[in-house]
């Protein structure tokens, strides 16, 4: 993988980066790589999950799946963390004999359509929660089985649960026999793509885990006390100086439909990781090349308080677009849709920066086992190196976990809940 940052420096782009601050930013650098290696010796929480790589166990997430491997479908049952990394990894690895759907929200009509879509007596249903009490997931869960109940299959047989060692989830695998793996200790769930979280649905569809977990070890390898020999570190150190200058929003945009779940996946990451005591990066979510034509225009001559990620794979398959005699169109004839969207690419990024308009390229060879597990994981690291330069915490999301309580509260769980309040104390002004 490679990270160009030359459009993000100050001689090319504004708000960007200057050359010598860009070496006074390698020194924060290296102080904030020895923070991360000593985190991640000490399995310190949060660190953890720069050691999945070489922790997680391909063949024992293989085996739990076994018995669920000639199923026409796979239905994740999760939200956030517990299910961006799963969507990201099986979507990226491109198709597959069994399908892959995901339930992450409760939109009744939307729960609705998905089981109507699915081969409820050929599906295997892979439940992800860390606690065993998440409202969404738990929920959805029990309208999966109902279904399942109704359409006289026995859900007891198409069950893989994923979740902490603990809790209603694990009590409900041990009575009825069902497979099950752990959530890694240590592991925030939008860090755990790289563990049995995000790797259950792939291994279910056949796909090598394995070499996921290997470019993730690449990525790991790659890591050192320089920006300008690591590119997760590069890519972490240049979003954060960005944002120091005024570029407030990251607009990641992948060049492939395989990556568009990607780009989900990062905004959790970054949003969640980094919004913190006033700071961080508001992540946007972009298509090449369709966004070219809904975003770009604002990306290249709106505010200057963006930088705009572009992310393509280097080798991919063509396919050949036919001649025409259609003489506006007659240079497109004999070319590739790759070629295309390779030139789609360049303009764009050419684009941004003859306006002077911060942008990064990330290149990898391949779109491949690989090459996913190395982007998740160099932008895992990138995060957690632009938290510490940051100077917050990284690891934890308190916003989140307040609104989690308000709704416990609304719904009337047992305890107390005083957020819940804040719902009645709401200050309205309705137009009607």
């Amino acid at each position: 993988m490679q990270v160009d940052i030359g459009n993000a420096l100050a001689s090319v782009a504004d708000p960007g980066v200057g050359a010598d601050a860009l070496d006074v930013l390698d020194d924060r650098v290296a102080i904030a790589h020895d923070r991360i290696a000593a985190g991640m010796a000490d399995d310190d929480f949060g660190y953890a999950s720069l050691n999945l790589p070489e922790r997680t166990d391909a063949a024992a997430i293989e085996s739990a799946v076994e018995p669920l491997a000639d199923s026409d479908a796979v239905l994740t049952v999760g939200i956030g963390g517990s299910a961006l990394g799963a969507a990201t990894v099986s979507t990226a690895l491109g198709p597959s004999d069994t399908t892959h759907r995901v339930l992450d929200n409760v939109d009744p009509e939307a729960v609705a359509e998905v089981l109507d879509d699915l081969p409820l007596d050929s599906t295997a249903v892979n439940a992800v929660s860390r606690s065993g009490t998440t409202a969404e997931t738990l929920s959805n869960f029990l309208v999966v089985r109902d279904a399942m109940e109704s359409a006289g299959v026995d859900w007891t047989d198409q069950t893989i649960v994923t979740t902490g060692e603990a809790g209603p989830l694990r009590a409900l695998a041990e009575e009825h026999d069902l497979p099950a793996l752990d959530v890694p200790d240590g592991v925030p769930g939008r860090f755990s793509a790289l563990s049995a979280v995000g790797l259950v649905p792939a291994a279910i569809q056949g796909h090598d885990i394995e070499a996921v977990l290997s470019g993730g070890q690449a990525a790991m390898d790659s890591l050192s006390d320089s920006l300008y020999d690591c590119p997760a570190y590069a890519y972490g150190a240049l979003a954060y100086a960005l944002d120091q200058r005024g570029a407030s929003v990251n607009a990641v945009m992948p060049y492939a439909e395989r990556l568009e779940p990607f780009a989900e996946w990062f905004a959790q990451l970054w949003a969640e990781s980094l919004g913190k005591d006033g700071l961080g990066q508001t992540p946007a979510r972009a298509l090449g090349a369709t966004d070219q034509h809904s975003q770009l225009q604002l990306y290249r001559a709106g505010p200057r308080d963006k930088m705009v990620t572009l992310v393509r794979a280097s080798e991919r398959t063509d396919r050949e677009i036919p001649e025409t005699d259609v003489e506006d169109l007659a240079y497109l004839g004999g070319t590739g849709l790759g070629e295309l969207l390779d030139a789609e690419f360049e303009a764009t990024e050419a684009s941004l920066a003859a306006a002077g308009r911060p942008n990064v390229r990330i290149e990898l060879d391949r779109l491949d086992a690989r090459g996913i597990g190395e982007l998740l994981y160099a932008m895992e690291v990138a995060c957690v190196l632009a938290g510490e330069l940051y100077g917050i915490e990284t690891f934890n999301q308190p916003a989140v976990e307040w609104g989690k309580n308000a709704a416990r509260g609304l719904l009337g769980a047992d305890g107390e809940f005083p957020e819940a309040d804040a719902v009645a104390e709401k200050e309205r002004l309705v137009v009607e």
